[in-house]
């Protein structure tokens, strides 16, 4: 749940996007390149792996392409909106200077670091998922229910943001593994996945009751949303945990 912030890509980079895709080039004529990316299409092509310079520590330091470098920046450079893009839900309901994507996808990755030992499970794995599992947020914002996307159509969009994103690697295997967790969390297609999901909806009604506590409000959709739908039961009891500590606040304020 996410508004796409007025951010410019650097001109440097602009440059590079254009000639390199014949898809890039069809959705952004050159004028539109250093337009805020709120005012451009909804998917851009960011770019392959290009020239620069990449200095080296030492006679024994691995050798870094050039190329390798400056596909990296390129794609870090793309996930600063995750960073600086507000999410919706909140904005919506009222909240000023509301959370980041990478706010949120950050506490999650806490989550996972902090939980228990659980028989079985990649608590590792489970850091990582929760560090992707809105990268393509970058590129199309969120969609939430409200905008009415059937869910085939929200995950083939994501999917194919993904795609261009990890284009920008170079398709190698960190790439590889940014889309082997991506569609692992979208299928919830492992233990790490379910529990993942269950950290999503954890950390958003945490974070709802601390808006509510913080701004006076009452945001009870978020909680009625996510009843029931929790898979785990570290989900179910951290979630619970939040749940008592809203009722607490609310009782003491009636």
């Amino acid at each position: 749940m996410a508004v796409r912030a007025p951010i410019s890509l650097p001109p440097s980079l602009a440059l590079r996007l254009r000639g390199r895709s014949s898809w890039f080039d069809s959705l952004l004529p050159l004028e539109h390149l250093n337009q805020p990316l709120s005012s451009r299409p909804l998917v851009a092509r960011a770019a392959l792996p290009g020239s620069g310079s990449f200095g080296s520590n030492g006679p024994h330091a691995p050798s870094i392409s050039p190329s390798s470098a400056s596909s990296a920046i390129d794609f870090l450079t793309l996930c600063h909106r995750l960073k600086t893009t507000k999410r919706k839900g909140w904005i919506n309901h009222g909240i000023n200077h509301p959370e980041s994507i990478a706010d949120h996808m950050y506490r999650m990755a806490l989550m996972a670091l902090i939980a228990g030992d659980i028989p079985g499970l990649d608590r590792e794995r489970c850091m990582k998922i929760a560090i992707v599992h809105d990268i393509a947020e970058a590129i199309v914002g969120d969609i939430t229910p409200s905008d009415g996307v059937p869910k085939a159509e929200k995950s083939r969009r994501e999917q194919e943001a993904l795609n261009e994103m990890c284009k920008i690697l170079g398709d190698g295997l960190r790439a590889n593994e940014i889309q082997e967790l991506w569609a692992e969390y979208e299928n919830n297609s492992s233990v790490e996945a379910s529990l993942v999901k269950d950290f999503d909806k954890v950390e958003m009604i945490l974070q709802a009751l601390e808006y509510e506590t913080e701004h006076g409000k009452v945001l009870d959709e978020f909680f009625l949303s996510t009843a029931g739908k929790f898979q785990t039961d570290v989900g179910k009891s951290w979630a619970a945990e939040v749940i008592s500590r809203r009722n607490k606040r609310l009782g003491e304020l009636a």
